[in-house]
């Protein structure tokens, strides 16, 4: 996996700005979804910077999130913890 600051350095401010709004623990959409793997890569190379949330949407796809550590790279120290300690 690349590292975390590269892939997140070819993002746009949108889609930058579309995770921040969602928070560390969001739901990403596809727009997202797609948009890590391009910066990662291509077609499913993001796979690792976000993981499955325990959780389907209505139709039955599973919502994901940022991967814990790629949360905390972005929203700082509090998002590892969170993410340790869910509420």
């Amino acid at each position: 996996m690349a590292n975390i600051a590269a892939v997140l350095g070819r993002l746009t401010p949108d889609e930058l700005e579309e995770i921040h709004a969602a928070g560390p623990h969001g739901h990403l959409t596809r727009r997202i979804v797609e948009a890590l793997d391009r910066a990662a890569g291509g077609p499913g190379s993001g796979r690792g910077y976000y993981v499955p949330a325990g959780s389907v949407s209505g139709t039955g796809s599973p919502h994901l999130v940022l991967r814990s550590d790629v949360a905390a790279w972005l929203f700082g120290a509090p998002a590892t913890a969170a993410a340790a300690n869910p509420a």
